[in-house]
């Protein structure tokens, strides 16, 4: 399996920038995770960083697909979380709706099937050998009633709202998961949302976004979204301005 990848800090944050976003990649699996930017003067109830449950998420993570546990993907993931939470449990209230979250975006290649797991706003896009598209994305943030710090709280791990990787080990059975038979995958991009803004927020077709990251590659696409970033005028999005980016492009 071919893999190009790129993850970069927003271009906004002040120096020493952090990337709250992060890629794991082996020999047959990839998995992006987008931290959630903690709201200025939230209380999360933990003394760590985004950065940091992302980082511990990624190597709690890297261990059953290194070593190619047959365990289904949500099962993987709620595992993750359990032993995240284990990791600060006695230092951090674990209750707190605000504590640190990510979302979670993988695949997994087998000999005959590749799975993917989605959960929150970081989509895999999947081409096939005749170029048909297939998105998998998960956009119940998208339906919140309401966008604010207050609603995005009472809403988290809750049904009726969204799902994210955080304190709630179920959340990772709330994931949209598949199978796809490996014939039927050439290319598979694994995005955050920072990345994915080319399609979602600025109007280019997938198709455009995959030909982008193969003809010119992951970093190129990410500099076409912060050019698009700093010319647009901010009252025509919801949310941040600029964001942390990250694309991954895998051959099959």
């Amino acid at each position: 399996m071919e893999i190009r990848s790129i993850s970069l800090p927003a271009p906004d944050r002040r120096p020493p920038a952090v990337n709250e976003d992060l890629v794991l990649t082996g020999p047959d699996f990839a998995v992006v995770l987008d931290g959630a930017t903690a709201g200025q003067g939230i209380d999360s109830g933990c003394r760590h960083t985004v950065a940091w449950l992302v980082a511990q998420l990624a190597r709690e993570l890297a261990v059953p697909l290194l070593s190619r546990s047959s365990a289904p993907l949500p099962e993987v993931l709620a595992d993750a979380i359990v032993a995240v939470c284990a990791v600060h449990a006695g230092t951090c209230d674990l209750t707190n709706p605000d504590s640190p979250s990510s979302t979670v975006a993988m695949f997994r290649a087998g000999p005959d099937h590749v799975e993917h797991l989605v959960l929150a706003d970081s989509p895999l896009v999947v081409q096939a050998p005749d170029g048909a598209i297939t998105v998998h994305s998960d956009n119940r943030v998208d339906l919140l009633p309401e966008y604010t710090f207050e609603a995005v709280r009472r809403l988290r791990n809750q049904p009726g709202g969204f799902w994210a990787a955080s304190t709630e080990p179920k959340a990772a059975y709330e994931a949209l998961t598949g199978t796809t038979d490996r014939g039927d995958v050439e290319l598979i991009a694994v995005l955050s949302d920072g990345a994915a803004r080319y399609t979602e927020r600025y109007g280019h077709s997938w198709e455009d976004l995959l030909d982008l990251l193969e003809t010119e590659g992951p970093a190129t696409l990410v500099d076409r979204v912060w050019t698009y970033d700093e010319a647009a005028h901010p009252d025509t999005f919801r949310g941040k301005r600029y964001d942390d980016a990250t694309a991954v492009l895998c051959r099959l």
